[in-house]
């Protein structure tokens, strides 16, 4: 008969496994820490009566059905799926685990149940039949021994009386196990299962340890010293493991791996207990430092699903030190958030938002959402890629029915159908999002689900045409030494001993420089190009956070004002004082005025143009010319015109301060208003057939000077219209 203790043993296992159920985390002061920090591990003799409520009620959902004719064990009624309650994650994860070795033993423990006679039993209606196989299979765990009962537990009728029935029979069922086990030669059940099945337990139970450094509480040099501390070593590789030995991972600098004999061991450190170490699946770590390697300092992230909170924390956690918020959809209830929040908190994160609503019943253009750079779309799939399923359904509130394909080897066609339908549509919603990149990332091994999902989404062309399609591009991640892991446009790790399989895609919209483009990307790229000299760490170093642009043509800034200076630092041209100003350069302003009318020049268009005022458009020394001739001014309001024009054309760029030495005609027409006696023409008397006022010939002394000065000028010109039209092309 059952053993009753009065003593209750506690198991707490910390919010470091990724499994970490949400009610738990409610810990408000050091007392309740400090029992996080001790695990007391339960025997396979304990397990609570709510356990196999549950686990009958899992194994009901996802068993193997026979047909009617070859039906010797009769179960009841599965039409309706059960709602399962449970109390805390250690009797989630008991309740799930004893369900699938129930699955994965039915034929064996029926066929006990019918050699030994004691099925069928009248007193055990077809209902229970699947809470009697869930019991018996822990009966022969536990080496056919009476289980231990907690006075405070509160006892269940219906598993009291299937454990009475069961304890009663043990012998004959003990003796039934026995000769089944002889039939099959098997030395333990474990034998009895097919060799996948045996070699997948075998590689999840030998799978490296992957943790994440939480960088809200500590930081890599700190987890460093406190390892080295405790007797830990690095090594190059896991296939360097020793024991007390980690190794950094090669593609995400805050992951560590460590053996998988040491996970006990390290659940119960400190740095597991204070959340400074997480323990979860790299594959969801490769998807957060995807996004991370995409944004800039303040782009927001869309988490499209809540998934796992430890993805969520990941990314908050990389997002720490910029101003970015970390949006997670489909929260649902206000119970969710309250629990989710008390988990950010005990771990820190701060930059996180919750939303209720269903990523696909969110508009593109949200308002709060406009700040978004990047969607991070792990959505609900097979999961035949996890290595332990348990660990999947748990933390990514995965299907049950997936330790079924796990145990055929295969999901059937219509599930397989409706998994790819509804990420081909999440996706697809995705990239209406005016965003700059999506990060798709899945557990399966199927292309329905992987590739196949990601090409047509963008065969679909569901951008439209107000926004710039979306592009496959290569992962990349900030610390990638496998260059071939980095050339494909799909990343993907396979099932093995040293990981869990994943599939990773990145699209991105194709670039546009008239774009959102940051000051901090036009001053790389420029100088990456060597536009800039020295300008560019000069510019830097200052701490100028704008370059001011002047055109020639209208003399007005980014910020609508008049230069001050005439400054160019690119190329060293003569200053304005070694110029004589009663220097004419009628020859060099000729050819650039015919230029001017067959093209507009090019130039750097602040983001909201200003008016240009009057008596600003000039520089500095024609503005003092009192005695301008109308044809300048002619000419000078073309120009504005043409730019006028232009200006919906050009490419908002940073704005740069440019000036050009001053240029002085010796011809000017007269001004409206203007006495003719100021009027240069007046002295000259030179006109033409036309009435146009013709320049004077240049006298013979100093034309070679002049000529040189011109030169100067038509140079300056040039390189200022090719230092624009770089700009435009970056």
């Amino acid at each position: 008969m059952p053993r009753s203790k009065s003593k209750s043993v506690s198991f707490h296992e910390d919010v470091t496994n990724d499994t970490f159920h949400l009610s738990e985390m409610k810990i408000s002061d050091v007392k309740g820490s400090a029992e996080k920090r001790t695990m007391t591990l339960i025997g396979k003799n304990v397990c609570h009566d709510s356990v196999y409520i549950n686990a009958a009620k899992i194994f009901q959902g996802i068993r193997n059905k026979k047909p009617k004719d070859k039906m010797l064990v009769r179960y009841g009624d599965d039409s309706v799926s059960p709602a399962l309650t449970f109390e805390d994650e250690y009797s989630q994860r008991v309740s799930y685990e004893l369900a699938f070795n129930a699955l994965k033993y039915q034929e064996l423990l029926e066929e006990i149940l019918l050699d030994s006679c004691v099925y069928p039993c009248q007193s055990i209606p077809d209902e229970l039949t699947s809470l009697l196989v869930v019991m018996l299979y822990d009966l022969q765990d536990r080496k056919f021994e009476a289980r231990e009962i907690f006075d405070e537990e509160e006892p269940v009728a219906e598993v009291r009386k299937i454990e009475h029935f069961l304890y009663s029979f043990r012998i004959k069922l003990a003796a039934a196990l026995a000769r089944y086990r002889i039939k099959h030669d098997a030395l333990s059940i474990e034998y009895i299962l097919p060799e996948t099945i045996r070699k997948h337990e075998q590689r999840a139970s030998a799978l490296p340890l992957c943790v994440w450094i939480n960088t809200f509480k500590t930081s890599l040099q700190d987890v460093v010293r406190d390892l080295k501390n405790k007797g830990f070593t690095e090594v190059e590789s896991v296939s360097d493991f020793n024991h007390y030995t980690y190794c950094m991972d090669q593609h995400c600098h805050d992951v560590l791996f460590f053996p998988s004999s040491l996970k006990e061991e390290l659940l119960n450190s400190d740095l597991f207990a204070d959340c400074k170490l997480l323990l979860q699946d790299k594959s969801r770590s490769l998807a957060v430092h995807s996004v991370q390697a995409l944004l800039n300092m303040d782009g927001d992230v869309i988490v499209a699903h809540v998934g796992s909170h430890l993805t969520i924390a990941h990314m908050s956690a990389l997002r720490n030190c910029s101003m970015s918020r970390v949006f997670v959809c489909g929260v649902k209830s206000s119970a969710k958030a309250d629990e989710l929040r008390n988990l950010f908190n005990h771990m820190g994160c701060e930059n996180i938002q919750l939303l209720y609503e269903d990523f696909t019943e969110i508009r593109p253009t949200d308002p709060r959402l406009q700040n978004a750079k990047v969607i991070l779309l792990i959505p609900q799939c097979s999961g035949l890629g996890f290595s332990n399923p348990i660990d999947f359904i748990l933390s990514e509130h995965g299907d049950a029915g997936l330790l079924k394909d796990l145990l055929q080897g295969s999901v059937s066609k219509d599930k397989l159908c409706r998994l790819a339908e509804r990420q081909l549509t999440e996706l697809m919603h995705a990239m209406k999002f005016k965003v700059q990149a999506i990060v798709y990332c899945t557990s399966s091994v199927y292309p329905e689900e992987n590739e196949l999902v990601v090409k047509k989404a963008l065969e679909s062309g569901v951008e439209g045409h107000k926004l710039k399609r979306f592009r496959l591009v290569p992962p990349v991640f900030p610390t990638c030494s496998n260059p071939e892991s980095c050339t494909d446009f799909f990343f993907r790790t396979e099932l093995s001993e040293m990981s869990s399989g994943c599939f990773l895609a990145i699209i991105a919209r194709e670039k546009d420089s008239s774009e959102n483009v940051s000051v901090q990307d036009i001053l790389a790229r420029a100088a990456s190009k060597g536009l800039l000299g020295s300008t560019a760490e000069e510019t830097r170093d200052n701490d100028k956070k704008q370059w001011k642009v002047t055109e020639h043509g209208n003399g007005v800034t980014a910020s609508g004002t008049k230069p001050k200076r005439a400054e160019f630092h690119h190329h060293k041209v003569p200053s304005p004082s070694n110029i004589n100003t009663a220097v004419s350069v009628s020859k060099a302003v000729t050819k650039l005025r015919k230029k001017n009318v067959s093209q507009p020049v090019s130039y750097v268009q602040p983001k909201k143009p200003v008016s240009p005022a009057a008596g600003t458009g000039l520089p500095r020394v024609l503005k003092h010319a009192a005695h301008l001739p109308s044809i300048g001014k002619v000419h000078g309001r073309q120009m504005l015109a043409r730019k006028a024009r232009a200006e919906r054309k050009k490419v908002v760029l940073k704005p740069v301060e440019i000036v050009f030495p001053p240029v002085i005609s010796p011809y000017v027409c007269p001004q409206p208003g203007m006495p003719n006696s100021s009027s240069y023409f007046d002295r000259t008397g030179a006109r033409s057939v036309s009435d146009r006022a013709l320049p004077p010939p240049l006298p013979k002394s100093g034309q070679t000077n002049r000529a040189k000065e011109s030169a100067v000028a038509v140079r300056v010109l040039k390189l200022s219209s090719r230092f624009t039209e770089k700009h435009q092309s970056m």
